[in-house]
Order: structure tokens, then sequence, then C-alpha cells
């Protein structure tokens, strides 16, 4: 279909060495999310978060140099500790952003988590790849997090 506005879609996993439900938090607890949240360099320094179907989320992310920008969106679906899915949008967008959707599955697997994520909606491969490296620099930042707490 290539040419279909909004029909790329962003798969990933990650696996974690931590229980479903420690994941989970880190996925929807304010407190826990800022501490993990965006690129390498990046910030989050303010987050609120109302994870349930039809609650919203509104996230503030600082880069190392420049404006802060906003990020925001409603929750669908919230299954603790399986599964969690919401919209996504910028609020300073560029022309190519269209909201999409982020869907997280959380699986048990030997030694932790395996997290499955799936974006769907995005309008050009050049911003579906912009996602792959925030959320693959973001995943990393989570997994440093659970590192240092045990």
């Amino acid at each position: 279909m290539g040419g279909q506005q909004g029909s790329l879609v962003l798969e990933l996993e990650f696996d974690v060495a931590a229980p479903r439900g420690r994941v989970f938090r880190l996925l929807t607890d304010p407190d826990e999310l800022v501490k993990w949240w965006g690129p390498e360099g990046f910030t989050t320094p303010e987050a609120t978060l109302d994870p349930r179907p039809g609650g919203s989320y509104r996230l503030t992310m600082q880069p190392p140099d420049g404006e802060a920008f906003h990020l925001a969106g409603e929750f669908v679906d919230v299954d603790p500790p399986r599964r969690l899915e919401y919209t996504f949008r910028w609020e300073e967008p560029v022309p190519d952003d269209r909201e999409t959707v982020v869907s997280l599955s959380l699986e048990p697997v030997d030694g932790g988590t395996r997290v499955v994520l799936t974006q769907r909606g995005f309008a050009t491969e050049q911003r579906l790849e912009l996602h792959r490296n925030g959320w693959t620099e973001s995943f990393r930042k989570l997994a440093a997090v659970l590192r240092a707490a045990t």
C-alpha cells in the first residue's frame, strides 16, 4: 500500500529484567515515567497521566538544547500488567506528524518481561524512524533504571 497516508507501522520488542507489574508501573506512574522517558539527553520535567480508558496524559519533553515541547493523548485500553494502548500526538507538530496509536504488550519471559511495542499511523518513513530511535533510546534508559534499582 505504501502511499496511503498514515499507513506505516513501527514494531519493536525489548526484554527487560523485571516482572511485568514493575514494568507496567514504569509505563504508567508519572514519578516513574520521568526517570526514563525520551531519547538520550532528553528529560521529562512534567508528566501527568490518568491511565484508564478515556483518561488523558501530557508530557513535557526538554531536549538538551532548545525549547521544551509537549506530547499528549488519551488511553484507549489499560489492562495491568498486560497491556496499554494510547493515542500519541505532538502539541507542536511538524507538517509530517500525525496522531499515532501506541500499543504495548507485556509478556512474561525467562528473567523478566518482553515489551512488544506497535505504533501505527505514521505518514512518512522519516517520522517512523525518528520514533524507532526515540523508543530504542528510551527503553535503554528504562532498562538502566531497572538495573540501578536492583
